[in-house]
């Protein structure tokens, strides 16, 4: 790994670039609690070898971006919208990365909370996004997009208390929301639980990510407003995130293609990487055919 921090929007962010300097610009947000290193290594290279600079990067409270502070309490951030920081926070920070990196404009792809931090940096700062690619996620509605009990459970567990312990609840965790049709290898689990660990595994950080997200206001209106080629991609036996949500996102989405994977929950299985690779290009090369054709009217 050839990770590298800059500050943005006044905290440090960690992130790290596959590809040739002169790809197509593709920023990778990770959901709720994940560190960059979600996105894994592989999928980042095999999206480089497709012509992409490749930007992953760890959200504020994960991985070894700044850990924020403040006490996110669930039903203040549901009833009052009160939290710690906010989703826009979030995409102000992508926003500031971006910039950082001197990068105008980038093709993005959010998972989960991803998605909705790609949504709502594509609403705040709509120059900064050629297309958009949502994956598991959803626009904010309360009547959308819902978790099952047992899915919601498996989320607020009590913070683990040492390396061992962290990786088995993770592993529990992941077994519950992962994908019926394409489960997961145990080594692939605990490789994965073992890193977030050891990167600066921060539960506290991953309560102020979910209060963030619950007082999030519902995107719907502002995303009808996008005007830039969009996907959605859901797992229909995603037990987390109910794919009603990213029905109602590609509704809202103007143009948006909608790709409702069978067997899917909410991971990423490495068997489902071409699918998620040609759509993302798919999508960045919509985004480069109206540009181009913006070019020849001029």
């Amino acid at each position: 790994m050839n990770e590298r921090t800059v500050e943005a929007n006044g905290i440090e962010l960690c992130y790290e670039v596959f590809g040739e300097p002169d790809g197509r610009p593709l920023l990778l947000i990770m959901g709720l609690g994940g560190p960059m290193t979600w996105w894994d290594e592989e999928f980042c290279e095999q999206l480089a070898d497709r012509g992409f600079r490749v930007i992953r990067y760890d959200n504020r409270d994960t991985g070894r971006s700044t850990a924020m502070h403040g006490r996110a309490g669930l039903l203040p951030a549901l009833l009052l919208r009160r939290s710690p920081y906010q989703l826009t926070d979030l995409a102000d920070d992508a926003a500031a990365l971006l910039d950082a990196l001197e990068i105008p404009a980038a093709h993005v792809a959010g998972v989960s909370m991803g998605g909705m931090i790609a949504q709502t940096l594509a609403i705040r700062h709509p120059s900064h996004v050629r297309s958009l690619t949502s994956i598991m996620s959803t626009t904010g509605s309360k009547l959308v997009g819902l978790p099952s009990p047992r899915a919601l459970k498996s989320l607020l567990q009590p913070a683990a208390k040492d390396r061992e312990a962290y990786i088995e609840q993770m592993i529990r965790t992941f077994r519950v929301i992962g994908s019926p049709g394409y489960p997961a290898q145990e080594e692939r689990l605990r490789a994965r639980a073992a890193t977030t660990y050891d990167r600066g595994a921060n539960p506290a950080g991953t309560i102020r990510h979910l209060g963030a997200i619950m007082a999030a206001p519902d995107r719907t209106s502002a995303l009808r407003k996008l005007r830039i080629p969009a996907l959605v991609v859901h797992g229909a036996a995603d037990p987390l995130v109910n794919p009603s949500g990213g029905r109602a996102t590609a509704r809202a989405i103007p143009g948006a293609e909608l790709d409702i994977v069978p067997g899917m929950g909410h991971d990423t299985p490495p068997e489902l990487w071409p699918r998620f690779i040609n759509g993302i290009v798919r999508t960045a090369d919509r985004a480069e055919a109206v540009a181009d054709r913006h070019i020849d009217t001029a």
